[in-house]
């Protein structure tokens, strides 16, 4: 099921694909160093970045800002089955990720025992997809090696990568509107300038986003605000409101499975337990 923590995810993904198209180990499509991330910025290492020339994008939904738009019929919707066109090859604690990207698919990462997963975007390429995956493990505090295409986990004790391809049916239960705030914290009007554009851009030109279970949400412009902080000089913020409708979903068949158990029982009774990763 879908909430706002997916939401926010597929969100930053767009603008993390749109500065970064060859993904984070290559320049910005800016020419400026930007950290695109759920929540809110700490005052510290916002106040640092800002004095080295680094931009700041932050995504975060307004929960005081939810309306309830629950007005489709339950019914059971069949997932038509993606093509897996994005591979990944394994190598140690190295996965690399090659291959096409569409709206459906799945990239996962088991690092010890931590798992992480990431819902392809259809604007993706193999190295955004590296790009992503390399920073939702950062954020979980795990030492990250990433260039190109590749991501590597080098304190890992266990390191499995997949890439699946979602299926199953859905049932909608529940929709809800809710705006999301993506704010921007730049050292300057100029760097906000440059910024601002490209990220309203994106978000502007997908009408669905895909969501980790299957299901899309709608994305639609809102309001924005640019504001010249007089208590901070070196701040220079914009803000853009989106307004996404999304669905909360159960599933028949889970869409797509990265990592689990699976049990074998024999006619005599015994059953093994095997751990799929």
């Amino acid at each position: 099921m879908a909430d706002q923590a997916d939401v926010e995810s597929a969100l930053a993904a767009v603008i993390a694909n749109a500065l970064y198209p060859a993904g984070t180990a290559g320049p910005s499509a800016v020419g400026l160093t930007c950290r695109v991330y759920r929540g809110m910025p700490t005052a510290p290492a916002l106040d640092a970045d800002l004095a080295r020339g680094v931009v700041h994008v932050s995504v975060l939904g307004d929960v005081a800002g939810v309306r309830n738009v629950t007005r489709y019929p339950r019914r059971w919707v069949s997932v038509a089955p993606v093509s897996a066109v994005l591979t990944v090859a394994v190598e140690g604690v190295s996965a690399t990720f090659a291959g096409q990207c569409a709206g459906g698919q799945l990239a996962g990462v088991i690092a010890d025992e931590a798992t992480f997963a990431y819902a392809v975007q259809a604007s993706d390429s193999a190295a955004t997809v590296a790009s992503n995956m390399a920073a939702l493990l950062r954020a979980a505090g795990l030492i990250v090696d990433y260039a190109g295409t590749t991501i590597s986990v080098p304190g890992a004790r266990r390191f499995v990568a997949r890439v699946v391809s979602g299926a199953g049916a859905l049932q909608e239960i529940k929709r809800q509107a809710q705006e999301f705030k993506i704010s921007m914290w730049c050292p300057d009007p100029a760097r906000r300038d440059a910024v601002a554009p490209v990220v309203d851009e994106a978000l502007a030109g997908v009408n669905f986003i895909p969501l980790a279970d299957g299901s899309y949400a709608r994305v639609i412009f809102a309001n924005s605000d640019a504001q010249d902080g007089a208590a901070d000089a070196v701040l220079y913020r914009r803000d853009l409101t989106y307004s996404v409708e999304y669905p909360t979903t159960v599933s028949q068949v889970i869409p797509a499975m990265l990592f689990g158990d699976a049990s074998l029982s024999a006619n005599a009774g015994f059953v093994v337990d095997l751990p799929v990763a």
